[in-house]
């Protein structure tokens, strides 16, 4: 028992120091062994980026509506005597539509026409009273004239004594002071004349405008049309009490149209004023009609995004009418000639879309959006935005497994 106690342990320590001091097992990465050999470039289909100008036509939706258009209602109140149209009745721009009484209108004009001959009495009256007070006037400046030629002629005989008795002189110096107190008091009744003259005229002018004021009134009476065109509505009948607040009739004018377009942001940066747009409307399927881009609101709708439009369009032979809802091909171009590429070059992952540029023989990822797509010589492309280059050369499948700085040889695919 005592011996394999003993025994054990030394057994134990034999085995390790053998496995310390044994060779170690050859790996594949000892000397001597033959390394492996490093990736060659890999060989990718490429493309080109091609420049060209992109011109396209675009199918937005309209809206047709009346060159002009009213809501005709009465200017003052009354009674609805006669309506001389209807729904439909073509009219022409001063035509009469509708007739209006209120007696009190006549009387107020009658009266006011009365004032106006009773003013017109009083400045004639006021008149003929400044033209007699000048009439006395001249007559008194005369006869001081006389007066004075008088004085004068028996104050230079008075030189000579005992020839002119004093008074005789002194009572034609009397003679020259009544007849110059005597002008100066019919030049103040001209003066007063001719100042009431002026406020009868002023009040024959007020009577005058009040007047025709009351004729105007009466004249609101009758309602015309303001322009040439065709009634669409009629919401009242004879007899009706109307006021100014009531719509009577509708006027539209339909020989010229507006046509309304939102045209996209993207598409208003070049809204070519005169050119013709043909649109399509469903009431006449198959068939084309023409307006010329007029007027644009120059103002994007920050809500849709969208720019207004306005196009005018003849519409002579009242086919087309305001309301309907055409599809307009609206042209689309850009200012500058656009990049274009095939769709396929162009990766799109969550975070980014970018393409794969070789540039010295080594994979380069530029990153890009898309624009619109469009087909060259019978080739699918894409536009595209970004610090891209016409001709310059690209994979023909981008992906992100083309790592950027990845050795790529360019493969020209064979054609379709």
């Amino acid at each position: 028992m005592t011996n394999r106690r003993s025994w054990h342990p030394r057994l134990c320590f034999l085995l390790l120091l053998a496995t310390a001091c044994g060779q170690p097992v050859p790996s594949s990465s000892s000397p001597g062994s033959s390394p492996s050999p490093s990736p060659g470039p890999q060989t990718v289909a490429v493309t080109t980026v091609v420049s060209a100008r992109i011109s396209r036509e675009l199918m937005l939706p309209g809206e047709l509506t009346a060159y002009q258009e009213v809501m005709l209602s009465p200017k003052v109140s009354g009674f609805l005597e006669r309506i001389e149209v209807d729904r439909g009745s073509v009219v022409r721009r001063g035509a009469l539509l509708a007739q209006l009484s209120a007696p009190e209108l006549g009387l107020r004009r009658v009266g006011e026409e009365a004032d106006t001959e009773g003013a017109r009495a009083r400045r004639v009256e006021a008149e003929a009273r400044v033209g007699s007070a000048r009439a006395q006037r001249l007559a008194a400046e005369a006869q001081l004239a006389a007066a004075e030629a008088t004085y004068r002629r028996l104050r230079g005989a008075a030189q000579v004594p005992g020839v002119i008795a004093g008074n005789e002189l002194e009572q034609a110096r009397y003679q020259v002071e009544a007849e110059t107190a005597r002008v100066a008091a019919l030049r103040a009744l001209e003066e007063a004349a001719a100042a009431q003259r002026a406020a009868a005229a002023e009040g024959e002018t007020g009577a005058s405008a009040t007047a025709k004021a009351a004729r105007v009134t009466e004249d609101y009476l009758r309602i015309v049309a303001p322009f040439d065109g065709i009634i669409t509505e009629r919401l009242a009948h004879p007899g009706r009490l109307v006021h100014p607040t009531d719509a009577l009739l509708r006027l539209q004018q339909v020989t010229r149209l507006r046509l309304t377009v939102a045209v996209p942001e993207g598409e208003v940066a070049r809204v070519p004023i005169g050119q013709s747009v043909r649109f399509s409307v469903p009431a006449f399927p198959g068939e084309t009609f023409t307006g010329t881009i007029a007027r644009p609101a120059s103002a994007v709708n920050p809500t849709t995004r969208t720019m207004p439009v306005e196009l005018d369009v003849l519409n002579p032979d009242r086919r087309l009418a305001p309301g309907m809802f055409p599809q307009v091909s609206w042209p689309a171009s850009r200012t500058q000639p656009s990049l274009l590429v095939p769709p396929s070059a162009v990766a799109v992952t969550t975070e980014r879309s970018f393409v794969v540029r070789l540039r010295d023989g080594k994979a380069e990822w530029v990153d890009v959006r898309k624009g619109i797509a469009h087909r060259l010589d019978g080739t699918d492309l894409i536009e595209v935005f970004g610090p891209l280059v016409s001709g310059e050369t690209l994979a023909l499948r981008g992906t992100d497994e083309l790592r950027p700085g990845t050795a790529l040889l360019p493969r020209t695919p064979p054609p379709r």
